[in-house]
Protein backbone atom coordinates (compact mmCIF):
# COMPACT_ATOMS: atom_id res chain seq x y z
CA UNK A 1 0.00 0.00 0.00
CA UNK A 2 1.21 3.59 -0.66
CA UNK A 3 2.65 5.33 2.42
CA UNK A 4 0.33 8.23 3.48
CA UNK A 5 3.13 10.43 4.89
CA UNK A 6 2.81 14.22 4.60
CA UNK A 7 4.43 16.35 7.34
CA UNK A 8 4.48 20.16 7.55
CA UNK A 9 6.82 22.04 9.92
CA UNK A 10 8.26 25.55 10.29
CA UNK A 11 12.02 26.26 10.37
CA UNK A 12 12.41 28.39 13.54
CA UNK A 13 15.48 30.35 14.58
CA UNK A 14 14.30 30.16 18.23
CA UNK A 15 14.98 26.42 18.12
CA UNK A 16 18.45 26.87 16.66
CA UNK A 17 17.31 25.95 13.16
CA UNK A 18 18.63 27.42 9.93
CA UNK A 19 17.10 27.70 6.47
CA UNK A 20 20.59 27.44 4.93
CA UNK A 21 21.24 24.24 6.89
CA UNK A 22 17.88 22.82 5.80
CA UNK A 23 18.65 23.57 2.16
CA UNK A 24 22.12 22.03 2.48
CA UNK A 25 20.68 18.89 4.08
CA UNK A 26 18.11 18.18 1.39
CA UNK A 27 20.24 19.20 -1.61
CA UNK A 28 23.55 17.66 -0.49
CA UNK A 29 25.35 20.90 -1.39
CA UNK A 30 28.01 22.65 0.68
CA UNK A 31 26.46 26.03 1.63
CA UNK A 32 27.98 28.90 3.64
CA UNK A 33 25.66 30.63 6.11
CA UNK A 34 26.25 34.35 6.38
CA UNK A 35 24.16 34.50 9.58
CA UNK A 36 26.41 32.31 11.76
CA UNK A 37 29.46 32.29 9.45
CA UNK A 38 29.50 28.49 9.26
CA UNK A 39 29.58 26.06 6.34
CA UNK A 40 26.64 23.65 6.20
CA UNK A 41 27.24 20.29 4.55
CA UNK A 42 25.46 16.94 4.79
CA UNK A 43 26.60 14.25 2.38
CA UNK A 44 23.48 13.03 0.55
CA UNK A 45 25.09 11.77 -2.65
CA UNK A 46 23.86 8.19 -2.22
CA UNK A 47 20.20 9.07 -1.79
CA UNK A 48 19.84 12.35 -3.72
CA UNK A 49 17.94 11.81 -6.98
CA UNK A 50 17.12 15.39 -8.01
CA UNK A 51 17.23 18.90 -6.52
CA UNK A 52 15.73 22.04 -8.05
CA UNK A 53 14.46 25.55 -7.23
CA UNK A 54 11.29 26.87 -8.88
CA UNK A 55 10.87 30.67 -8.90
CA UNK A 56 7.65 32.67 -9.38
CA UNK A 57 7.74 35.18 -12.29
CA UNK A 58 8.61 38.24 -10.15
CA UNK A 59 11.47 36.64 -8.17
CA UNK A 60 15.05 37.77 -8.95
CA UNK A 61 16.83 35.24 -11.24
CA UNK A 62 19.75 35.19 -8.78
CA UNK A 63 17.57 33.31 -6.30
CA UNK A 64 17.94 30.24 -8.50
CA UNK A 65 21.24 29.86 -6.62
CA UNK A 66 20.53 28.02 -3.37
CA UNK A 67 23.07 29.84 -1.20
CA UNK A 68 21.94 33.27 -2.48
CA UNK A 69 18.25 32.49 -1.87
CA UNK A 70 18.40 31.20 1.68
CA UNK A 71 21.04 33.68 2.86
CA UNK A 72 18.74 36.43 1.57
CA UNK A 73 15.86 34.86 3.50
CA UNK A 74 17.87 34.75 6.72
CA UNK A 75 19.18 38.30 6.21
CA UNK A 76 15.69 39.83 6.07
CA UNK A 77 14.64 37.99 9.26
CA UNK A 78 16.39 39.92 12.07
CA UNK A 79 14.58 38.61 15.15
CA UNK A 80 15.99 35.88 17.41
CA UNK A 81 12.72 33.97 17.14
CA UNK A 82 12.01 34.51 13.44
CA UNK A 83 10.24 31.92 11.34
CA UNK A 84 12.53 31.31 8.38
CA UNK A 85 10.85 28.80 6.05
CA UNK A 86 8.19 26.15 5.75
CA UNK A 87 9.35 22.54 5.36
CA UNK A 88 7.24 19.74 3.88
CA UNK A 89 8.31 16.10 3.82
CA UNK A 90 6.11 13.76 1.76
CA UNK A 91 6.33 10.15 0.61
CA UNK A 92 6.10 8.90 -2.97
CA UNK A 93 4.04 5.77 -3.71
CA UNK A 94 6.38 2.89 -4.60
CA UNK A 95 3.69 1.60 -6.97
CA UNK A 96 4.30 4.57 -9.35
CA UNK A 97 7.32 4.32 -11.71
CA UNK A 98 10.30 6.27 -10.39
CA UNK A 99 10.56 8.39 -13.53
CA UNK A 100 7.16 9.88 -12.60
CA UNK A 101 8.29 11.23 -9.21
CA UNK A 102 9.73 14.46 -10.64
CA UNK A 103 6.67 15.46 -12.74
CA UNK A 104 4.41 14.60 -9.78
CA UNK A 105 6.37 16.86 -7.44
CA UNK A 106 6.77 19.74 -9.92
CA UNK A 107 3.05 19.69 -10.66
CA UNK A 108 2.30 19.84 -6.93
CA UNK A 109 4.78 22.67 -6.23
CA UNK A 110 3.69 24.78 -9.20
CA UNK A 111 -0.01 24.34 -8.48
CA UNK A 112 0.01 24.96 -4.73
CA UNK A 113 3.05 27.17 -3.98
CA UNK A 114 4.80 28.86 -6.92
CA UNK A 115 1.51 30.04 -8.43
CA UNK A 116 0.77 31.80 -5.11
CA UNK A 117 4.13 33.63 -5.05
CA UNK A 118 6.27 31.27 -2.93
CA UNK A 119 9.72 30.04 -3.94
CA UNK A 120 9.93 26.24 -3.79
CA UNK A 121 13.28 24.49 -3.21
CA UNK A 122 12.74 20.73 -3.42
CA UNK A 123 14.82 17.55 -3.48
CA UNK A 124 13.94 13.90 -4.13
CA UNK A 125 15.66 11.28 -1.93
CA UNK A 126 15.68 7.52 -2.51
CA UNK A 127 18.14 5.17 -0.78
CA UNK A 128 16.61 2.17 -2.51
CA UNK A 129 15.25 0.91 0.82
CA UNK A 130 11.59 1.25 -0.17
CA UNK A 131 11.18 4.78 1.23
CA UNK A 132 11.28 7.28 -1.68
CA UNK A 133 10.38 10.76 -0.41
CA UNK A 134 10.79 14.46 -1.09
CA UNK A 135 11.81 17.51 0.97
CA UNK A 136 10.33 20.93 0.08
CA UNK A 137 11.51 24.27 1.54
CA UNK A 138 9.16 27.22 0.95
CA UNK A 139 9.64 30.95 1.55
CA UNK A 140 7.26 32.62 4.01
CA UNK A 141 7.42 36.25 2.77
CA UNK A 142 5.70 37.58 -0.32
CA UNK A 143 7.53 39.71 -2.90
CA UNK A 144 6.55 42.87 -4.72
CA UNK A 145 6.76 43.21 -8.49
CA UNK A 146 10.41 44.31 -8.19
CA UNK A 147 11.45 41.16 -6.32
CA UNK A 148 11.78 42.83 -2.91
CA UNK A 149 10.67 41.04 0.22
CA UNK A 150 7.43 42.39 1.72
CA UNK A 151 6.65 42.53 5.48
CA UNK A 152 4.91 39.47 6.89
CA UNK A 153 2.37 41.67 8.69
CA UNK A 154 1.25 45.29 8.82
CA UNK A 155 -0.17 47.47 11.59
CA UNK A 156 -3.88 48.31 11.28
CA UNK A 157 -5.52 50.88 13.59
CA UNK A 158 -8.85 49.93 15.18
CA UNK A 159 -11.69 52.35 14.50
CA UNK A 160 -14.78 53.24 16.50
CA UNK A 161 -18.34 53.42 15.15
CA UNK A 162 -17.57 56.88 13.72
CA UNK A 163 -14.56 55.66 11.79
CA UNK A 164 -12.04 57.34 14.09
CA UNK A 165 -9.00 55.80 15.72
CA UNK A 166 -9.39 54.62 19.32
CA UNK A 167 -6.97 56.07 21.88
CA UNK A 168 -5.97 53.93 24.86
CA UNK A 169 -5.48 55.29 28.44
CA UNK A 170 -1.74 55.05 27.84
CA UNK A 171 -2.03 57.54 25.01
CA UNK A 172 -1.26 55.01 22.29
CA UNK A 173 -3.66 54.21 19.50
CA UNK A 174 -5.40 50.85 19.64
CA UNK A 175 -4.23 48.67 16.78
CA UNK A 176 -3.66 45.08 15.66
CA UNK A 177 -1.53 43.20 13.15
CA UNK A 178 -2.81 41.71 9.92
CA UNK A 179 -0.83 39.24 7.81
CA UNK A 180 0.02 40.46 4.33
CA UNK A 181 -0.58 36.94 2.98
CA UNK A 182 -2.67 34.08 4.38
CA UNK A 183 -0.13 31.30 3.73
CA UNK A 184 0.05 30.48 7.44
CA UNK A 185 -3.70 29.86 7.66
CA UNK A 186 -4.32 26.35 9.01
CA UNK A 187 -6.82 25.66 6.24
CA UNK A 188 -3.93 25.32 3.77
CA UNK A 189 -2.58 22.25 5.55
CA UNK A 190 -5.81 20.48 4.55
CA UNK A 191 -5.71 21.98 1.04
CA UNK A 192 -2.10 20.88 0.41
CA UNK A 193 -2.63 17.38 1.81
CA UNK A 194 -5.74 16.91 -0.34
CA UNK A 195 -3.94 18.21 -3.43
CA UNK A 196 -1.05 15.74 -2.97
CA UNK A 197 -3.58 12.95 -2.33
CA UNK A 198 -5.37 13.83 -5.60
CA UNK A 199 -2.16 13.97 -7.65
CA UNK A 200 -0.87 10.70 -6.13
CA UNK A 201 -4.12 8.84 -6.87
CA UNK A 202 -4.17 10.18 -10.44
CA UNK A 203 -0.66 8.88 -11.09
CA UNK A 204 -1.54 5.53 -9.45
CA UNK A 205 -4.53 5.23 -11.77
CA UNK A 206 -2.40 6.15 -14.80
CA UNK A 207 0.05 3.41 -13.79
CA UNK A 208 -2.80 0.89 -13.78
CA UNK A 209 -2.55 0.31 -10.03
CA UNK A 210 -5.64 -0.39 -7.87
CA UNK A 211 -4.15 1.16 -4.72
CA UNK A 212 -5.24 4.60 -3.54
CA UNK A 213 -3.85 6.87 -0.81
CA UNK A 214 -5.95 8.66 1.83
CA UNK A 215 -4.17 11.32 3.92
CA UNK A 216 -7.04 11.72 6.41
CA UNK A 217 -6.78 10.31 9.93
CA UNK A 218 -8.35 6.94 10.80
CA UNK A 219 -11.11 8.77 12.66
CA UNK A 220 -12.02 11.01 9.70
CA UNK A 221 -11.91 8.02 7.35
CA UNK A 222 -14.32 6.16 9.62
CA UNK A 223 -11.76 3.37 10.10
CA UNK A 224 -12.32 1.61 13.43
CA UNK A 225 -8.65 0.99 14.10
CA UNK A 226 -6.46 2.00 17.02
CA UNK A 227 -3.34 3.91 15.86
CA UNK A 228 -0.03 2.65 17.18
CA UNK A 229 2.48 4.70 19.17
CA UNK A 230 5.58 6.23 17.58
CA UNK A 231 8.56 4.32 18.98
CA UNK A 232 11.31 6.84 18.40
CA UNK A 233 14.86 5.96 17.34
CA UNK A 234 16.05 4.61 20.71
CA UNK A 235 13.13 2.23 21.27
CA UNK A 236 13.18 1.23 17.60
CA UNK A 237 16.84 0.20 17.77
CA UNK A 238 16.24 -1.74 21.00
CA UNK A 239 13.33 -3.59 19.41
CA UNK A 240 15.48 -4.43 16.38
CA UNK A 241 18.02 -6.00 18.74
CA UNK A 242 15.29 -8.13 20.30
CA UNK A 243 14.95 -6.04 23.49
CA UNK A 244 11.33 -5.50 24.48
CA UNK A 245 10.35 -1.93 25.38
CA UNK A 246 7.30 -0.42 27.05
CA UNK A 247 6.14 1.27 23.83
CA UNK A 248 6.94 -1.82 21.78
CA UNK A 249 4.80 -4.01 24.06
CA UNK A 250 1.99 -1.46 23.88
CA UNK A 251 2.12 -1.48 20.07
CA UNK A 252 1.97 -5.28 20.07
CA UNK A 253 -1.13 -5.15 22.29
CA UNK A 254 -2.70 -2.55 19.98
CA UNK A 255 -2.00 -4.66 16.87
CA UNK A 256 -3.46 -7.75 18.54
CA UNK A 257 -6.59 -5.81 19.52
CA UNK A 258 -6.92 -4.39 15.98
CA UNK A 259 -6.54 -7.87 14.49
CA UNK A 260 -9.18 -9.35 16.78
CA UNK A 261 -11.65 -6.52 16.19
CA UNK A 262 -11.10 -6.61 12.44
CA UNK A 263 -11.61 -10.39 12.31
CA UNK A 264 -14.88 -10.28 14.23
CA UNK A 265 -16.11 -7.18 12.42
CA UNK A 266 -15.38 -8.67 8.97
CA UNK A 267 -17.02 -11.98 9.81
CA UNK A 268 -20.18 -10.36 11.17
CA UNK A 269 -20.43 -8.06 8.14
CA UNK A 270 -20.03 -11.06 5.85
CA UNK A 271 -22.77 -12.91 7.70
CA UNK A 272 -25.06 -9.88 7.51
CA UNK A 273 -24.50 -9.54 3.76
CA UNK A 274 -25.14 -13.25 3.36
CA UNK A 275 -28.39 -13.01 5.35
CA UNK A 276 -29.56 -10.14 3.12
CA UNK A 277 -28.77 -12.21 0.02
CA UNK A 278 -30.43 -15.26 1.55
CA UNK A 279 -33.57 -13.29 2.31
CA UNK A 280 -33.67 -12.22 -1.32
CA UNK A 281 -33.27 -15.84 -2.48
CA UNK A 282 -35.97 -16.95 -0.06
CA UNK A 283 -38.40 -14.36 -1.43
CA UNK A 284 -37.71 -15.51 -4.98
CA UNK A 285 -38.31 -19.09 -3.90
CA UNK A 286 -41.63 -18.22 -2.30
CA UNK A 287 -42.74 -16.30 -5.38
CA UNK A 288 -41.67 -19.10 -7.72
CA UNK A 289 -43.41 -21.83 -5.73
CA UNK A 290 -46.55 -19.76 -5.12
CA UNK A 291 -45.76 -19.15 -1.47
CA UNK A 292 -45.04 -22.78 -0.67
CA UNK A 293 -44.01 -23.74 2.85
CA UNK A 294 -40.70 -22.15 3.79
CA UNK A 295 -37.91 -24.74 4.26
CA UNK A 296 -36.40 -24.76 7.71
CA UNK A 297 -32.69 -24.49 8.28
CA UNK A 298 -32.55 -28.13 9.35
CA UNK A 299 -34.30 -29.14 6.11
CA UNK A 300 -31.71 -27.29 4.08
CA UNK A 301 -28.87 -28.93 6.04
CA UNK A 302 -30.35 -32.40 5.34
CA UNK A 303 -30.64 -31.47 1.66
CA UNK A 304 -26.96 -30.52 1.76
CA UNK A 305 -26.10 -33.94 3.22
CA UNK A 306 -28.11 -35.75 0.52
CA UNK A 307 -26.61 -33.56 -2.18
CA UNK A 308 -23.08 -34.49 -1.08
CA UNK A 309 -24.01 -38.17 -1.16
CA UNK A 310 -25.39 -37.85 -4.71
CA UNK A 311 -22.14 -36.27 -5.80
CA UNK A 312 -20.22 -39.38 -4.70
CA UNK A 313 -22.29 -42.00 -6.56
CA UNK A 314 -19.32 -43.08 -8.69
CA UNK A 315 -16.80 -43.08 -5.83
CA UNK A 316 -15.27 -46.22 -4.33
CA UNK A 317 -17.05 -47.66 -1.32
CA UNK A 318 -14.26 -46.88 1.11
CA UNK A 319 -13.82 -43.25 0.03
CA UNK A 320 -17.58 -42.74 -0.08
CA UNK A 321 -18.01 -44.09 3.43
CA UNK A 322 -15.16 -41.96 4.82
CA UNK A 323 -16.51 -38.68 3.37
CA UNK A 324 -20.11 -39.55 4.25
CA UNK A 325 -19.13 -40.06 7.90
CA UNK A 326 -17.27 -36.75 7.87
CA UNK A 327 -20.26 -34.91 6.34
CA UNK A 328 -22.57 -36.60 8.82
CA UNK A 329 -20.52 -35.31 11.75
CA UNK A 330 -20.38 -31.78 10.31
CA UNK A 331 -24.09 -31.60 9.57
CA UNK A 332 -24.99 -33.16 12.91
CA UNK A 333 -22.85 -30.55 14.68
CA UNK A 334 -24.59 -27.76 12.73
CA UNK A 335 -28.06 -29.19 13.43
CA UNK A 336 -27.21 -29.51 17.12
CA UNK A 337 -26.12 -25.88 17.16
CA UNK A 338 -29.37 -24.76 15.51
CA UNK A 339 -31.46 -26.80 17.97
CA UNK A 340 -29.47 -25.61 20.99
CA UNK A 341 -30.09 -22.00 19.97
CA UNK A 342 -33.68 -22.55 18.70
CA UNK A 343 -32.80 -21.44 15.16
CA UNK A 344 -35.39 -22.82 12.75
CA UNK A 345 -35.85 -20.23 10.01
CA UNK A 346 -33.82 -17.67 8.14
CA UNK A 347 -35.43 -14.97 10.30
CA UNK A 348 -34.17 -16.76 13.41
CA UNK A 349 -30.69 -16.89 11.90
CA UNK A 350 -30.84 -13.19 11.00
CA UNK A 351 -31.85 -12.35 14.57
CA UNK A 352 -28.99 -14.48 15.97
CA UNK A 353 -26.42 -12.69 13.81
CA UNK A 354 -27.85 -9.26 14.76
CA UNK A 355 -27.69 -10.17 18.45
CA UNK A 356 -24.11 -11.35 18.00
CA UNK A 357 -23.19 -8.03 16.42
CA UNK A 358 -24.93 -6.07 19.19
CA UNK A 359 -22.92 -8.03 21.74
CA UNK A 360 -19.59 -7.52 19.96
CA UNK A 361 -19.99 -3.84 18.97
CA UNK A 362 -19.89 -2.28 22.48
CA UNK A 363 -16.99 -4.56 23.43
CA UNK A 364 -15.03 -3.36 20.39
CA UNK A 365 -15.82 0.28 21.17
CA UNK A 366 -14.76 -0.02 24.81
CA UNK A 367 -11.62 -1.93 23.86
CA UNK A 368 -10.69 0.81 21.40
CA UNK A 369 -11.27 3.52 24.05
CA UNK A 370 -9.10 1.62 26.53
CA UNK A 371 -6.26 1.13 24.05
CA UNK A 372 -6.39 4.80 23.01
CA UNK A 373 -6.19 5.91 26.64
CA UNK A 374 -3.30 3.48 27.31
CA UNK A 375 -1.51 4.94 24.30
CA UNK A 376 -2.07 8.46 25.68
CA UNK A 377 -0.70 7.44 29.10
CA UNK A 378 2.38 5.99 27.42
CA UNK A 379 2.91 9.26 25.55
CA UNK A 380 2.49 11.27 28.78
CA UNK A 381 5.02 9.08 30.60
CA UNK A 382 7.49 9.32 27.76
CA UNK A 383 7.09 13.10 27.48
CA UNK A 384 7.39 13.53 31.27
CA UNK A 385 10.66 11.59 31.29
CA UNK A 386 12.07 13.79 28.52
CA UNK A 387 10.81 16.92 30.30
CA UNK A 388 12.52 15.97 33.56
CA UNK A 389 15.77 15.06 31.80
CA UNK A 390 16.09 18.24 29.69
CA UNK A 391 14.54 20.83 32.04
CA UNK A 392 17.96 21.94 33.44
CA UNK A 393 19.14 22.77 29.91
CA UNK A 394 15.94 24.71 29.20
CA UNK A 395 16.16 26.59 32.52
CA UNK A 396 19.75 27.60 31.72
CA UNK A 397 18.61 28.84 28.28
CA UNK A 398 15.85 30.97 29.83
CA UNK A 399 18.31 32.59 32.25
CA UNK A 400 20.54 33.83 29.41
CA UNK A 401 19.95 37.58 29.07
CA UNK A 402 22.26 38.58 26.22
CA UNK A 403 21.13 37.84 22.68
CA UNK A 404 24.47 36.56 21.36
CA UNK A 405 24.98 34.31 24.36
CA UNK A 406 21.41 33.07 24.14
CA UNK A 407 21.68 32.35 20.41
CA UNK A 408 24.98 30.53 20.89
CA UNK A 409 23.54 28.41 23.68
CA UNK A 410 20.42 27.66 21.57
CA UNK A 411 22.59 26.55 18.67
CA UNK A 412 24.76 24.36 20.91
CA UNK A 413 21.74 22.68 22.53
CA UNK A 414 19.36 22.83 19.56
CA UNK A 415 18.34 19.18 19.65
CA UNK A 416 17.76 19.13 23.43
CA UNK A 417 15.70 22.36 23.43
CA UNK A 418 13.65 21.20 20.46
CA UNK A 419 12.95 17.88 22.17
CA UNK A 420 12.09 19.65 25.46
CA UNK A 421 9.60 22.01 23.75
CA UNK A 422 7.98 19.07 22.00
CA UNK A 423 7.62 17.27 25.35
CA UNK A 424 6.02 20.38 26.90
CA UNK A 425 3.50 20.62 24.05
CA UNK A 426 2.67 16.93 24.42
CA UNK A 427 2.16 17.22 28.19
CA UNK A 428 -0.02 20.33 27.89
CA UNK A 429 -2.13 18.69 25.17
CA UNK A 430 -2.55 15.28 26.81
CA UNK A 431 -2.18 16.05 30.52
CA UNK A 432 -3.14 19.73 30.81
CA UNK A 433 0.02 20.40 32.81
CA UNK A 434 3.71 19.55 32.90
CA UNK A 435 3.21 18.12 36.42
CA UNK A 436 2.53 14.39 36.12
CA UNK A 437 1.11 12.11 38.83
CA UNK A 438 2.89 8.88 37.89
CA UNK A 439 1.25 6.77 40.59
CA UNK A 440 -2.23 7.73 39.37
CA UNK A 441 -1.26 7.09 35.75
CA UNK A 442 0.26 3.70 36.59
CA UNK A 443 -2.85 2.69 38.51
CA UNK A 444 -5.08 3.81 35.63
CA UNK A 445 -2.89 1.98 33.09
CA UNK A 446 -3.03 -1.26 35.09
CA UNK A 447 -6.81 -0.98 35.40
CA UNK A 448 -7.13 -0.36 31.66
CA UNK A 449 -4.88 -3.35 30.90
CA UNK A 450 -7.05 -5.62 33.05
CA UNK A 451 -10.22 -4.23 31.51
CA UNK A 452 -8.87 -4.66 27.96
CA UNK A 453 -7.83 -8.24 28.70
CA UNK A 454 -11.36 -8.95 29.92
CA UNK A 455 -12.90 -7.38 26.81
CA UNK A 456 -10.59 -9.42 24.56
CA UNK A 457 -11.59 -12.57 26.44
CA UNK A 458 -15.27 -11.74 25.93
CA UNK A 459 -14.69 -11.15 22.22
CA UNK A 460 -12.81 -14.44 21.93
CA UNK A 461 -15.76 -16.28 23.50
CA UNK A 462 -17.87 -15.14 20.54
CA UNK A 463 -15.57 -16.90 18.06
CA UNK A 464 -17.18 -20.41 18.41
CA UNK A 465 -20.63 -18.99 17.62
CA UNK A 466 -19.22 -17.12 14.64
CA UNK A 467 -17.49 -20.28 13.41
CA UNK A 468 -20.71 -22.34 13.69
CA UNK A 469 -22.73 -19.68 11.87
CA UNK A 470 -20.15 -19.60 9.06
CA UNK A 471 -20.47 -23.39 8.71
CA UNK A 472 -24.27 -23.15 8.49
CA UNK A 473 -23.90 -20.48 5.82
CA UNK A 474 -21.51 -22.68 3.83
CA UNK A 475 -23.84 -25.70 3.84
CA UNK A 476 -26.96 -23.73 2.88
CA UNK A 477 -25.10 -21.88 0.12
CA UNK A 478 -24.06 -25.25 -1.38
CA UNK A 479 -27.69 -26.34 -1.49
CA UNK A 480 -28.90 -23.15 -3.18
CA UNK A 481 -25.91 -23.00 -5.53
CA UNK A 482 -25.32 -26.73 -6.13
CA UNK A 483 -24.07 -26.13 -9.68
CA UNK A 484 -20.76 -25.04 -8.15
CA UNK A 485 -20.19 -28.61 -6.88
CA UNK A 486 -20.10 -29.97 -10.43
CA UNK A 487 -18.00 -27.25 -12.09
CA UNK A 488 -15.43 -28.84 -14.49
CA UNK A 489 -11.86 -28.52 -13.21
CA UNK A 490 -13.12 -27.23 -9.88
CA UNK A 491 -14.02 -23.82 -11.35
CA UNK A 492 -17.28 -22.05 -10.65
CA UNK A 493 -19.54 -22.12 -13.73
CA UNK A 494 -21.36 -19.12 -15.05
CA UNK A 495 -24.01 -18.17 -12.50
CA UNK A 496 -27.64 -18.74 -13.39
CA UNK A 497 -30.48 -16.78 -11.83
CA UNK A 498 -31.43 -17.78 -8.31
CA UNK A 499 -35.01 -18.46 -9.44
CA UNK A 500 -33.87 -20.92 -12.12
CA UNK A 501 -31.58 -22.78 -9.72
CA UNK A 502 -34.34 -23.15 -7.14
CA UNK A 503 -36.82 -24.40 -9.75
CA UNK A 504 -34.31 -27.01 -10.95
CA UNK A 505 -33.69 -28.10 -7.37
CA UNK A 506 -37.41 -28.59 -6.68
CA UNK A 507 -37.89 -30.50 -9.99
CA UNK A 508 -35.08 -32.88 -9.10
CA UNK A 509 -36.58 -33.53 -5.65
CA UNK A 510 -40.01 -34.23 -7.22
CA UNK A 511 -38.45 -36.68 -9.70
CA UNK A 512 -36.59 -38.44 -6.85
CA UNK A 513 -39.87 -38.87 -4.91
CA UNK A 514 -41.57 -40.62 -7.89
CA UNK A 515 -38.70 -43.11 -8.36
CA UNK A 516 -37.87 -44.05 -4.77
CA UNK A 517 -39.19 -43.99 -1.26
CA UNK A 518 -38.18 -40.73 0.41
CA UNK A 519 -35.80 -41.31 3.37
CA UNK A 520 -36.83 -40.31 6.82
CA UNK A 521 -34.96 -37.08 7.66
CA UNK A 522 -34.07 -38.17 11.17
CA UNK A 523 -32.73 -41.48 9.86
CA UNK A 524 -30.57 -39.73 7.28
CA UNK A 525 -28.76 -37.98 10.09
Amino acid sequence: MPCPHFKITIVKRSQGQSAVAGAAYQSGERLFSEYDQKTKFYNKKKELVHAEIILPPHAPPGYADRATLWNAVEAVENQWNSQLARRIVLAFPREVPKDQYLPMLKEFCNEQFVSKGMIADFAIHDKGDGNPHAHILLTLRAMDEHGRWLPKARKVYDLDENGKRIQLPSGNWKCHKENTVDWNDQKYAEVWRHSWETITNRYLEAAGRPERVDLRSFERQGVQQIPTVHLGPAAHQMEKRGIETFLGNLNRDIRAANSLMQSIRSTIRGLQRWIADLNEKKQLLLDALEKAKEPTLSDLLVDYFNLRNEQRNDWSGKAKLKCTVRDFEEVKRAVDYLKAHSLNTIEDLDTAISNLNQTAAPLRRQLKQNENRMRTIAQIRDAAAVHAKLKPIHDTFIKKNFKLTKDAYATQHKEELDTFNKAVRTLMKLNGSTAVDFSALDAEFSALQSSSAEFRTQLETLQPDISDLKSVRKYIDMVLNKQQLFAPGGKTPEKESVLKKLEQFQQKKSHHKTTSTPPNREESL
